[in-house]
């Protein structure tokens, strides 16, 4: 049990990505100019999906809301929503600044500009919401499945926890050694400290977040992700030191 490395399959895109983000179900969504990728794991296929009149734009983000509609963010601070496997946006939302990450929890987008440093939600009718500053400089932001917003102020040296209805600080939480990646699970929240190429899971349940296990990570841990059915922690290297798998992460180290 623990910590490992593993092999790794290839499946080769059409052309770069920016964003990604999954269903679920075994697919991926990729950002991409121009539209999104729809990868299918299993079978390794690959399918384009362009966004009608948005030929040269380029997006930056990308996320999936509950009811199935892909959320794209762009260079230049605008969200398009789309009904999955559509060409055609159904809203065109202008935020301002520039879209890095985008993350739903239900039918309520966020919007996290690491230039302002602002996290921002968008409604079903893509209308802008709230909008609240996020530290002094905000650079990951996920949604977990305790229906909270989960962002990394890595210039800060904090984990930012946000309620999103209505969008609302609930924690702050000091972590050293420039916390950047970030997911959450039904049993902890994971963040990295790309200084000290270490994660942490903390738990938030009673308010004020409780560090539970702590491992050593692969080089730049940049990208976390958490398989909540089998329990395990995948931590990605952002200096190209591979993809490291933390089974049982939560039960702590072997």
């Amino acid at each position: 049990m623990g910590s490992q490395q593993t092999g790794s399959r290839v499946i080769d895109l059409p052309g770069p990505a920016t964003g990604l983000t999954g269903d679920g179900g075994g697919n991926a969504y990729l950002s991409t100019r121009g539209g999104y990728f729809v990868v299918d794991l299993s079978a390794e296929r690959v399918a384009r999906v362009p966004v009608s009149g948005a030929e040269t734009v380029d997006f930056t983000a990308i996320t999936r809301r509950a009811d199935g509609t892909v959320a794209l963010g762009t260079a230049d601070g605008s969200v398009y929503t789309l009904a999955s496997g559509q060409p055609t946006a159904g809203n065109r939302t202008k935020i301002f600044g520039h879209v890095d990450s985008l993350a739903a929890q239900g039918n309520t987008l966020a919007v996290l500009d690491r230039g302002q440093t602002s996290v921002t939600t968008v409604g079903v009718d893509g209308k802008v919401g709230q909008q609240l500053r996020a530290g002094q400089g905000a650079t990951t932001m996920v949604a977990d499945p305790a229906g909270r917003l989960l962002v990394t102020d890595t210039r800060g040296g904090q984990l930012l926890v946000f309620g999103v209805d209505p969008l609302i600080l609930r924690q702050a939480y000091p972590v050293r050694q420039s916390p950047y990646g970030v997911a959450g699970s039904r049993g902890l929240t994971w963040v990295s400290q790309t200084s000290a190429n270490t994660v942490i899971g903390y738990d938030l349940s009673t308010g004020i977040p409780l560090e539970k296990v702590r491992y050593p990570t692969v080089r730049q841990p940049n990208t976390l992700a958490f398989d909540d059915a089998a329990g395990t922690l995948y931590v990605v290297s952002g200096s190209g030191g591979g993809v490291q798998v933390i089974e049982h992460a939560a039960a702590g180290p072997h």
